[in-house]
């Protein structure tokens, strides 16, 4: 267990001004806060740029270098001996670690963590009204000026997706170009997290509120967290997924079946399926590969399927020990006499979702029942579709 009594909050997103407005809401209403910050902007220069500022402004600047060529790995490496420094003054009760635009907050967490700090917190910040134009935008990130490494090959769409999903607090801006369609959209991407209003600092009355510790931001902050929890929520097999909803002209279809997919059915039928929705994700399984839990990951019109290693099915006895209990419980879960986990369970979530176009389009990539009669041994001489797709 860490022994410092500094806490730490990882604050982070791709919407900038609504992540700066709650880093300055904590700094004001926490006393004895400051906050971190990396700047990944000036790696092309060979550096990384970290301030800590408080309430006030800002309290000391300096430099870390690249490592690897790599500006996350930079931030990895100066981010723990910073924090355990402030932990060490002993004077600092909250430390506010504000990622950079496209850094993801799964990687930190668990960096901060593994360093023995008390990790209380990760908050995405989200400006409702950016909420769809950022799931449909498909740019790398190099395009846009977001890369945090050379080999950095994440869109926009699929990094604010995984940064959305993997909080379990949202921090709102107040967007009045927000409408209930954005609302709606928000609730049903991630409908477990608290949503926690940004209450917009205004400058005038900062020092007047500077000793405020009850607003509910500040509570989110200090709520508590668990990295092995929020790591086995986004593994494939175990993700707790979205359920159906429709609202304000967003829906969320929930499809679950047991019959696998035909591989060439369903590999021509790739481009359609990711168009469907803004978001969709889940598990699945394809007849030529039985044993493989593949992972369906899709957000700005881009798909990415790749192997999460095998069903639990497809496992010995004497392995299951060696599974952790949160993935043998969602086993248990979706288990079948026959097929054991094996299963079909994808979520796709839109505005103006066409359920109807997509269940059709999903059920016509199934095996039909003569080529589900003909059992296992047949499937697995079926095309195998998806050998350039998983780099076999």
């Amino acid at each position: 267990m860490p022994s410092s009594h500094l806490c730490v909050v990882i604050v982070g997103g791709l919407h900038a001004d609504a992540r700066q407005a709650a880093v300055a809401r904590l700094l004001a209403d926490v006393p004895g806060s400051v906050a971190l910050h990396h700047d990944l902007a000036t790696a092309a220069a060979g550096t990384v740029v970290r301030t800590i500022r408080d309430a006030t402004g800002i309290v000391s600047a300096g430099e870390a270098p690249l490592v690897n060529d790599c500006a996350c790995c930079a931030l990895r490496e100066d981010l723990v001996p910073e924090l355990r420094r402030l932990a060490d003054a002993g004077l600092t009760r909250l430390a506010v670690v504000e990622l950079w635009d496209s850094v993801e907050p799964k990687a930190m967490a668990e960096v901060v963590a593994a360093g023995g700090l008390r990790l209380t917190s990760v908050i995405t910040a989200v400006d409702p009204a950016l909420l769809l134009p950022y799931l449909a935008n498909g740019d790398d990130l190099a395009e846009v000026g977001l890369a945090a490494a050379a080999t950095d090959r994440r869109t926009v769409a699929d990094t604010f997706a995984r940064q959305l999903e993997y909080a379990p607090v949202l921090a709102v801006a107040a967007s009045e170009q927000a409408d209930d369609e954005d609302r709606a959209l928000l609730a049903q991407l991630h409908p477990t997290a608290r949503q926690v209003l940004i209450d917009t600092l205004d400058v005038t009355d900062g020092e007047a509120r500077s000793g405020r510790t009850g607003s509910a931001l500040v509570d989110a902050a200090f709520a508590g967290f668990d990295v092995e929890a929020a790591a086995a929520a986004q593994h494939p097999a175990c993700a707790l997924l979205p359920a159906e909803a429709d609202e304000a002209g967003v829906g969320t279809l929930v499809w679950h079946r047991r019959r696998p997919f035909h591989p060439e059915r369903l590999y021509a039928a790739l481009e359609d399926l990711t168009c469907a929705a803004a978001r969709s994700r889940g598990r699945f399984w394809l007849a030529d590969r039985p044993d493989t839990l593949l992972h369906w990951d899709a957000a700005g019109g881009a798909l990415c399927v790749e192997s999460a290693g095998p069903w639990l099915a497809s496992l010995p006895d004497a392995a299951w020990d060696m599974v952790p209990p949160v993935r043998r419980a969602a086993a248990a879960l979706d288990w079948h006499p026959e097929h054991g986990d094996c299963c079909q369970h994808l979520v796709f979530t839109s505005p103006g979702l066409d359920r109807e176009g997509l269940e059709l389009l999903l059920e016509s990539c199934l095996l039909t029942d003569a080529e589900y009669a003909a059992g296992p041994a047949a499937w697995k001489r079926l095309p195998p579709a998806f050998d350039s797709l998983l780099e076999v």
